[in-house]
């Protein structure tokens, strides 16, 4: 059956507006972190970081017990900032939901060969997912401005939230593809899905963390060690 030239158009118009909706996220994460966020690549890459309190590095999974390859990279970055004096204290948040599942944990022991002290360190055990961190980072440990360190194809949603959370927010972003390019296509693709729960978290439902508190003085005991 042939469809009336209205039906047409109204057809034409509704998938014009699914289409604007689902770009919308997208739109809102690129839009909010510009002028935010740089690449960790290259001599030099860090004076193009502002200082700030700490850096929120995100989780990224564990092999073995040990930080999978592209967690190990966010904290490679988080301890050149750190050694660059541009962090006095390192947020690590990850998820510890089970016994046996410690990412906080591991986090800590690749940064200490590093040469990062346990004294600047602080770990979140309920960062299960970024909007979490970002939430957690400023109600629970009552960060004001971070560097958050993640690979770059999540750094706008993740600059965003953080800045929705009411974090002064930089991002530092590790350039995966050219060490993983096959990984980084999946989980890029991934964002489109990502970002929406995350706009729908942080701007429509304004969620609330798994783990909401309490308020914690880790962080402040880390920066004055710092100081």
């Amino acid at each position: 059956m042939r469809l009336s030239r209205k039906t047409q158009r109204r057809a034409y118009q509704g998938l014009v507006l699914a289409s604007v909706l689902a770009l919308a996220p997208m739109t809102w994460a690129w839009l909010s972190s510009d002028g935010h966020r740089a690449t960790a690549e290259g001599a030099g890459w860090t004076a193009r970081v502002p200082p700030a309190q700490a850096a929120l590095v995100l989780g990224a999974g564990l092999y073995a017990g040990r930080p999978s390859p592209m967690l190990a990279r966010r904290l490679d970055i988080a301890a050149e900032l750190y050694h660059a004096g541009k962090v006095r204290a390192l947020l690590l948040s990850g998820d510890n939901s089970r016994k046996e599942y410690d990412e906080p944990s591991a986090m800590r022991d690749y940064l200490r060969a590093k040469g990062v002290p346990d004294a600047v360190m602080v770990l979140d055990y309920a960062g299960f997912d970024t909007w979490d961190s970002c939430v957690r980072a400023r109600g629970v440990f009552g960060a004001r401005s971070v560097t958050v360190v993640t690979q770059e194809f999540h750094v706008p949603r993740a600059v965003a939230l953080c800045r929705t959370a009411g974090l002064e927010t930089f991002g530092a972003g590790d350039d995966s593809v050219r060490r993983w390019a096959g990984t980084t296509y999946v989980y890029a693709a991934r964002e489109l899905f990502a970002t929406a729960k995350a706009f729908a978290d942080a701007k429509l439902l304004d969620s609330d963390p798994v783990f909401p508190g309490p308020r914690e003085t880790s962080l402040t005991r880390a920066l004055a060690h710092d100081g």
